[in-house]
C-alpha cells in the first residue's frame, strides 16, 4: 500500500546553460545563485513510503536502527530489518530517482523540483505517472546492483538460467540480479489495493511500466578469452543498461501518456483502467497497453508558483530552444558572466599536455517573474 508523503523539502537542484555573447548586458557579480545545489540527504524523493532520512553505510546491527528511521510502513520495516543493506540501497534508489527525474525535466515547465512534491502526488497528473514509474525503476535498478556489489546479504549475482549454446559459454563476472530485484520489490511493495479504488489501479500500473523499463534494459555482455583473438571461450554475464537510458525511455511514455478512466470488466466483476475514444473514432475505447504511462487529470500548468510546483520565474533557459514555452510568455533577462576554460592546449614531449587558462564571457538566460 502506499502512503501519501508529508515533511519538509530541501533546495531543487538547477541546470545552467550558456550560449556565446550576443550583447553586452549588465555583467552578473554573484552567480551563485545559477550553480546546482546539492541534496541534504534528508528530503522525501519517491512517491514509496518516505525514504526521507539519510542511511550511512551499515555495520553490525546499525541497519535496524536505519530501518526504523525510514519512513516505512510496519510490514515495510519488518522486510527492512531482515535485509541487513536494504536501507542504504532505498536511499540510494531514492536519490538516483530524483535525479535522473530532474535531467529528462531540465527543459520543462514542472522540473521535478522537491517543492510541491506531496500535493502533485495526491493527484492523478501525468507527472505523477512519471514519478512512480521512475521510482519503481530506481528501486528495481538498484537493488539489481546491490546484489552483485555484494551490498545485500540474502542475494549475490545473477545466475544466469536459460542460456542457449552454454557449451561455448563460460558463465563469470558477477552479473546485475534482475530477478532477485523485481520478486523482492512486489514483496515489498505489497498487495495492490482495492480493485474499486482507480486511482491505486493507475498507481499500481505506472509502477509496473517502471519495473518493465529496467527489464528492457537487461542485456547479456561477453567478452572473448583465446590465443589470437580467437574467442575459444567467451565469458558472459547479465548486465543492466545505464539508468539514464531508462530514464530516456520513460520520459518518451510520458509524452505519449494515455488518460484513462474506469469502465466495469463484466466478466472479471471489477473496476479496470480505460481510455476513451478520441472523438470521431469508430471504438468505443481500448484498454492501456502494459507499456503506456496512465493519468486521469489534465496537469496545471506550472507557470506560477502552487501546491504542485514552485512555478518557472527564475529558471535558466535556452534562449533558442525552451525560454519561450518556459517563461509562459513573461519574457526573460539577460545577463552576462565571465567563465574561465584550458585553452590552446599542446603536448609536450611525451607525457603531458600543458594548457593555458582562457576567459570567456557567456550569457545566462533566466525567466522573469
Amino acid at each position: 500500500m502506499f502512503k501519501d508523503l508529508s515533511g519538509n523539502y530541501g533546495n531543487k537542484l538547477g541546470v545552467v546553460f550558456f550560449h556565446p555573447p550576443l550583447s553586452q548586458p549588465p555583467r552578473v557579480t554573484d552567480v551563485s545563485s545559477l550553480t546546482p545545489s546539492s541534496l541534504t540527504g534528508r528530503e522525501v524523493l519517491t512517491p514509496f513510503p518516505g525514504l526521507g532520512t539519510a542511511a550511512a553505510p551499515a555495520q553490525g546491527g546499525a541497519h535496524l536502527k536505519q530501518c526504523d528511521l525510514l519512513k516505512l510502513s510496519r510490514r515495510q520495516k519488518q522486510l527492512c530489518r531482515r535485509e541487513p543493506g536494504l536501507a542504504e540501497t532505498l536511499q540510494d534508489a531514492a536519490h538516483l530517482s530524483l535525479l535522473e527525474c530532474q535531467f529528462q525535466f531540465r527543459h520543462e515547465r514542472w522540473n521535478c523540483s522537491l517543492e510541491g512534491r506531496t500535493g502533485l502526488l495526491k493527484r492523478g497528473f501525468k507527472e505523477t505517472a512519471f514519478l512512480y514509474a521512475v521510482s519503481s525503476a530506481a528501486l528495481t535498478h538498484t537493488l539489481a546492483r546491490a546484489c552483485s556489489a555484494g551490498r545485500m546479504e540474502r542475494c549475490t549475482c545473477d545466475d544466469s538460467p536459460g542460456l542457449e549454446s552454454r557449451q561455448a559459454w563460460q558463465w563469470g563476472v558477477c552479473g546485475d540480479n534482475l530477478k532477485y530485484s523485481t520478486k523482492f520489490l512486489n514483496n515489498f511493495l505489497g498487495p495492490k489495493r482495492g480493485s474499486k479504488d482507480l486511482r491505486a489501479r493507475a498507481d499500481a500500473h505506472n509502477t509496473h511500466v517502471g519495473i518493465k523499463a529496467v527489464k528492457s534494459g537487461l542485456r547479456t555482455t561477453c567478452k572473448c578469452h583465446g590465443v589470437s583473438g580467437s574467442c575459444a571461450v567467451r565469458t558472459c554475464w547479465k548486465q543492466l543498461s545505464p539508468f539514464r537510458e531508462t530514464g530516456q525511455v520513460l520520459k518518451l511514455r510520458y509524452d505519449s501518456a494515455v488518460k484513462v478512466s474506469s469502465a466495469t470488466n463484466e466478466a472479471l466483476g471489477r473496476l479496470e483502467l480505460w481510455a476513451p475514444a478520441k472523438p470521431g473514432s469508430p471504438t468505443k475505447g481500448l484498454a492501456p497497453r502494459p507499456g503506456d504511462l496512465v493519468y486521469m487529470e489534465d496537469s496545471p500548468s506550472f507557470c506560477r508558483p502552487s501546491k504542485y510546483s514552485p512555478g518557472t520565474a527564475g529558471r535558466v533557459c535556452s534562449r533558442e530552444a525552451s525560454c519561450s514555452s518556459l517563461c509562459c510568455g513573461r519574457g526573460y533577462d539577460t545577463q552576462s558572466r565571465l567563465v574561465a576554460f584550458s585553452c590552446h592546449c599542446q603536448v609536450q614531449w611525451c607525457c603531458y599536455v600543458e594548457c593555458q587558462q582562457c576567459v570567456q564571457e557567456e550569457l545566462v538566460y533566466t525567466c522573469k517573474h
